[in-house]
């Protein structure tokens, strides 16, 4: 009797009757014996494990729902019910499916460009490879040769490489920075938060801030000039939203200049940004206080004696919907705002 030929269904149904190995044996967390070392050791191992396995679980999950989901495009109505239905059997949100596809896709693309093969991705933690295929084409390089070479590769060393990535690519640090960076007298990590933060600033003040860095090359200037930089971007991101600045007596530059000169940019920063904030609440005030009044106005005209209850409602709220506005602060409401809202041309 000739036998029947193997089938993909057949290997399916064979692999769903081999045993899983994820019978860890966990140490005994009431067992003093255990030196703590250790018992971290062993929990860290089995933590490895589950993550590897995660992580491949959740990449051929996204094939097989991309499967599904090509497959209804070809032969299934537009609306794509199909895809939806077999998402719903499964309780899989139509968000964790396109999460699970799209890693799918990176390790795909990954192995296809010759980044990763697929013994590599057993080094990866679940959130490692996702930054990873989320990452530039050139740190991708470089976590992929790590994972080559056999090192775990987690979040942190993703991060990590595309912190020195960026310092030592990046044409706003000066050469004696990326020369510190490289012989490591200098910690990269406090290098690409202050790239990312000069990226955000016109050519003129990343020169004045690359200058302070070149001839100050140490940890603490790092620091103060990616926090001057971080305020400067505020302070000019802000100053354009606040109409108050818009008068000709102003300067926006000489003042910027002025409060960098004196150490206070931080300072003038906050002031600009609270000043954009108040500007956006007076007028999302005003709006409310006018739909108050449309509001309470329509329903007045819907009541009557037989509501007196609507009416009362009304009777309450008029001190937010009339032409002074009242508010009580503090516990004990001892102390009382009054808002007057006057309409001009």
């Amino acid at each position: 009797m000739l036998e029947s030929p193997q089938t993909p269904t057949d290997d399916i149904a064979a692999a769903l009757n081999e045993p899983v190995d994820l019978d860890f044996h966990l140490p005994d967390p009431e067992d003093e014996q255990i030196p703590e070392l250790e018992f971290q050791q062993q929990l860290d191992t089995a933590w490895q494990v589950c993550d590897r396995f995660d992580l491949q679980t959740e990449i051929w999950r996204g094939r097989i729902l991309r499967a599904v989901r090509d497959r209804e495009k070809k032969q299934g109505d537009a609306r794509g019910s199909g895809f939806l239905n077999w998402l719903k059997h499964r309780e899989i949100s139509k968000s964790q499916a396109y999460s699970m596809i799209q890693l799918a896709n990176s390790a795909d693309t990954l192995m296809e460009q010759g980044h990763l093969d697929p013994d590599s991705v057993r080094c990866f933690s679940k959130r490692a490879f996702i930054e990873t295929a989320k990452a530039e084409p050139e740190i991708q390089q470089l976590v992929t040769d790590a994972a080559r070479n056999g090192d775990r590769i987690t979040r942190r060393e993703v991060r990590q490489m595309a912190d020195e990535w960026t310092a030592m690519s990046s044409d706003l640090l000066p050469d004696t920075v990326k020369a510190k960076a490289a012989d490591q007298t200098l910690p990269s990590r406090y290098l690409a938060p202050l790239v990312r933060e000069m990226e955000k600033l016109p050519e003129s003040h990343q020169t004045v801030l690359r200058q302070e860095v070149a001839d100050n090359p140490d940890v603490d200037t790092l620091k103060q000039v990616t926090s001057s930089a971080r305020y400067l971007a505020k302070y000019l991101d802000a100053a354009t939203n606040v109409q108050a600045l818009d008068s000709d007596s102003l300067d926006l530059e000489r003042a910027l200049e002025e409060a960098l000169r004196l150490g206070c940019i931080n300072v003038a920063a906050d002031l600009v940004n609270q000043a954009s904030q108040m500007e956006q609440t007076i007028a999302k005030l005003y709006t409310t206080w006018k739909k108050i009044g449309s509001l309470s106005d329509r329903l007045y005209v819907d009541t009557g004696a037989s509501t007196p209850n609507l009416r009362a409602l009304l009777t309450c709220l008029e001190h937010l919907g009339g032409d002074v506005m009242e508010i009580h602060l503090g516990a004990d409401n001892e102390r009382t705002i009054r808002l007057q809202i006057q309409e001009g041309t």
